[in-house]
């Protein structure tokens, strides 16, 4: 049985609140918002027509762009209303809701590793307490041996910089790049947001969709 994330926790006490998510990108968007930051900095890193995987995908912002730039894009998120605005919104690509603790897509037919896997967006602010080191875990069997995992989250929610660094290395990744913001510049530890660029350990990668919970 799968814990109760920080973002159900949040739409327990304000149902509304996938809604007013979707709404507040729709707005940005009719202002003429630049929302497409993350899906630039992906795309100049990852292979053309590459397999990305959007854990966390939300309503489908960040790997919608990423299949309109030419990638086939698999999406994932354990809320099912953002889940149905990614679908209505990037019909083309796939979306799923899952929980990101027990991922498995195997078992959804989906078996090929994936070149490139972004986890934008304060989705790892947002999983169970305590339940990170999990997602990295199960996040690094979908991942090609020479893939790249790429995660973006603020200093001011609950997760902390030096948590992940610890969460990732128990996982099997290594932290090739820390910026601070999506345009490249320099992570320091007094900034207010990691883009962390991570690479699997050749001795650590894992079978794919390996059944055993963490």
């Amino acid at each position: 049985m799968t814990k109760e994330t920080l973002w159900e926790a949040e739409k327990r006490g304000n149902p509304s609140r996938s809604a007013a998510y979707i709404r507040h990108f729709e707005r940005l968007a009719a202002q003429g918002a630049d929302l497409h930051g993350e899906a630039r900095f992906i795309d100049a890193l990852a292979p053309r027509n590459a397999r990305i995987l959007d854990a966390g995908c939300g309503q489908g912002r960040v790997g919608g762009e990423l299949a309109r730039r030419g990638h086939a894009v698999v999406g994932v998120d354990a809320d099912a209303e953002l889940v149905d605005a990614a679908r209505a919104a990037h019909p083309g690509s796939e979306w799923l809701v899952d929980d990101l603790t027990v991922l498995d897509l195997p078992a959804h037919g989906i078996a090929e590793p994936f070149d490139v896997i972004v986890c934008t967006g304060n989705v790892l602010a947002f999983v169970a307490p305590g339940t990170a080191p999990q997602v990295l875990s199960r996040l690094s069997r979908h991942l090609r041996p020479d893939g790249r995992l790429v995660v973006g989250f603020g200093a001011e929610r609950r997760y902390t910089a030096d948590e992940f660094f610890t969460d990732a290395a128990a996982a099997g990744f290594s932290v090739a790049v820390r910026l601070a913001t999506w345009d490249l510049r320099v992570w320091t530890p007094s900034s207010d947001f990691l883009v962390a660029v991570c690479e699997l350990d050749p001795s650590e990668t894992r079978p794919l969709g390996n059944p055993q919970a963490e």
